[in-house]
């Protein structure tokens, strides 16, 4: 044990000696005031968790107790109708001579907003009296319903019933209502003898579902009724859980005492409340997520934090502060190079402080001019590669045109077509002219299509007219930019991939376009010629093959694009066997010409 806390020593002795003056100074009081304040605010914290669940305990209890008076009171008014009918009506009158109706009929107007129906059955189930509808349907047995059961076999109790649909009466409209039935065993008289009968009084279990829903315990926090046995009679969510989308614990509650409990369910904590309803068996459960007991106190939370904060930063200022005369050299060189990093390469490298830190700020104020200049070097060198790429693909692209034109004149001379060979010579002066555009490479969109039109007009001469072509642009982006000799490498390959392999009579169509798409230029080429496989387009896009000069205009135009405007335009190619082809060049959307 010595010998390794020996060793630990040695370790941590080794590493203080490595660190700077600074970390040396401020490093205890940062350990010590982070361990002090780290002890206070788990404290607090378990402090708070305790509060919140006290006070969210007695909330509950409270709303939980609130909401059985309130539910205690519609029983106790269906209680005492019972009882005020049997002893004030019942035990009275005899039924064979004097009407009970009258009495019914009152009590049921009086209370007409919380009632459905007050009924008297004899001991076989046929009605002795009811309001408002006396009229039982066809083939209706009450005496076969639960609650006439359980008031026939407990003959010493009130019974309340789980709320269900009451349809043993023979309404007008055939409308049934979900209600509570308290049934009672009677005793009544009926011509001088005392009978047998279950008494009935239907509460509307509108009004019970009325109080449930309008309390309000949280945003995600709920109430739900059951019977004694766990079944729901209410739950916010009742349709979900007959659906099978959401689950409850409301048998595991069942088994649950009144009082309140912190479970887990579906992998979360929840705080319980259980309380039974009088008469009934019912039990009401309160839900709240533990999340929204810790929530509803967010604000003290904020308050330990930010309690916490500024003490660190108390205790972080005291001890900058015995450190600042020595270390303020330092920080200032620390600074320069942020800026440095920042991108700011015409920041001043401070020199301050001792001989040492003086040296190294010279050093690094020496390291940085070399730097400037040797980034400088690059730029120069990266623009006059980018010069020479550009250079490059043009010739590329100039000698290929040329030799295909002059070919196509000496065909004509030998076949003595004079007048079209001098139309070609003329048009092959003009795209010249154009293709010079003073040497620059981004030149106007409409110069550009001139360019197409004259190429299309000389290989049209010298097709013998097997195609027609058309421009079709679009007057807002004829003074937009473009690189130059972009069209005619797609119409030769239109030409000679497309139009050339089709039968005179087919008759070839070639359609330029020059088209706005939202930010971007689109320039396409479009023939309705023999097309291309999937596989021949993939292998265009990637390049093509250079040793059958397939794709090589294409391949250079896609590049020129990219080298002036970046990698996310260039060509993309269209085309299905038989279909034709369309290749569409993509560009930003620019109208200022660079020189």
């Amino acid at each position: 044990m010595k010998k390794k806390l020996s060793i630990n020593y040695i370790q941590w002795k080794k590493w203080i000696d490595n660190k700077n003056l600074q970390t040396v100074i401020v490093l205890p009081f940062t350990l010590i005031g982070v361990c002090a304040i780290l002890s206070m605010s788990v404290a607090l914290y378990i402090r708070f968790i305790n509060t919140a669940e006290e006070m969210n305990e007695q909330k509950n209890f409270q709303i939980v107790e609130q909401v059985n008076q309130s539910l205690n009171d519609h029983l106790k008014q269906m209680m005492k109708t019972s009882d005020t009918v049997y002893y004030q009506v019942l035990k009275q009158k005899d039924t064979t001579t004097d009407s009970i109706y009258p009495d019914l009929s009152l009590l049921y107007d009086a209370n007409q907003s919380k009632l459905v129906s007050i009924a008297l059955f004899d001991i076989s189930g046929a009605v002795v009296e009811a309001v408002p509808i006396s009229n039982t349907k066809k083939n209706v047995l009450p005496q076969k319903a639960g609650w006439y059961i359980d008031a026939a076999e407990k003959i010493d109790e009130l019974h309340f019933s789980t709320p269900h649909v009451q349809n043993i009466f023979d309404t007008a409209d055939a409308s049934y209502s979900w209600v509570v039935s308290l049934s009672r065993y009677v005793e009544f008289n009926r011509n001088g003898s005392v009978e047998e009968g279950v008494l009935l009084v239907d509460m509307n279990f509108n009004g019970i579902e009325q109080v449930l829903k309008s309390t309000n315990l949280g945003k995600s926090s709920y109430l739900y009724l059951m019977g004694p046995d766990g079944e729901i009679i209410y739950h916010p969510r009742q349709q979900l859980l007959y659906a099978g989308l959401t689950e409850e614990d409301n048998k595991t509650m069942a088994g649950h005492e009144d009082g309140s409990y912190v479970t887990s369910f579906q992998g979360k904590e929840r705080m319980i409340t259980v309380k039974t309803v009088g008469y009934t068996g019912w039990k009401l459960v309160a839900v709240v997520p533990m999340e929204e007991v810790v929530s509803q106190y967010s604000d003290f939370q904020t308050y330990v934090f930010l309690f916490a904060l500024c003490l660190l930063f108390i205790m972080i200022q005291a001890s900058s502060y015995v450190s600042k005369k020595i270390t303020d050299p330092l920080y200032r060189l620390e600074n320069s190079v942020e800026k440095l990093e920042s991108g700011d390469w015409d920041a001043e490298i401070a020199v301050s402080g001792s001989e040492e830190i003086r040296h190294l700020g010279l050093s690094i104020r020496s390291m940085v001019a070399q730097l400037r200049k040797l980034m400088a070097d690059i730029v120069t060198e990266q623009e006059l590669k980018r010069q020479s790429e550009l250079e490059a693909l043009q010739t590329q692209i100039n000698p290929h045109f040329l030799y295909n034109t002059l070919d196509s004149i000496v065909w004509m001379i030998e076949n003595e077509k004079y007048e079209g060979a001098v139309t070609m010579i003329t048009s092959l002066a003009k795209i010249f002219r154009i293709s010079i555009s003073k040497g620059k490479s981004i030149i106007p969109v409409r110069e550009e299509l001139a360019h197409g039109e004259h190429y299309m007009a000389i290989q049209s001469i010298r097709y013998k007219n097997r195609f027609t072509y058309r421009i079709e642009a679009e007057e807002e982006v004829k003074d937009c930019a473009t690189v130059k000799l972009i069209l005619q490498p797609m119409i030769e390959n239109a030409i000679n991939h497309g139009i050339a392999y089709m039968d005179e009579e087919d008759g070839g169509q070639i359609i330029v376009r020059a088209l706005r798409q939202g930010d971007e230029l689109w320039m396409e080429v479009e023939d309705n010629g023999c097309g291309m496989t999937e596989e021949k387009v993939k292998s265009l896009q990637n390049g093509g093959d250079p040793k059958k000069g397939s794709g090589i205009g294409m391949n250079n135009v896609h590049e020129r694009i990219q080298i002036h405007f970046g990698k996310q335009y260039g060509v993309n190619i269209y085309s299905e066997p038989d279909e034709g082809t369309l290749i569409r060049m993509v560009m930003p959307l620019q109208r200022k010409i660079e020189p």
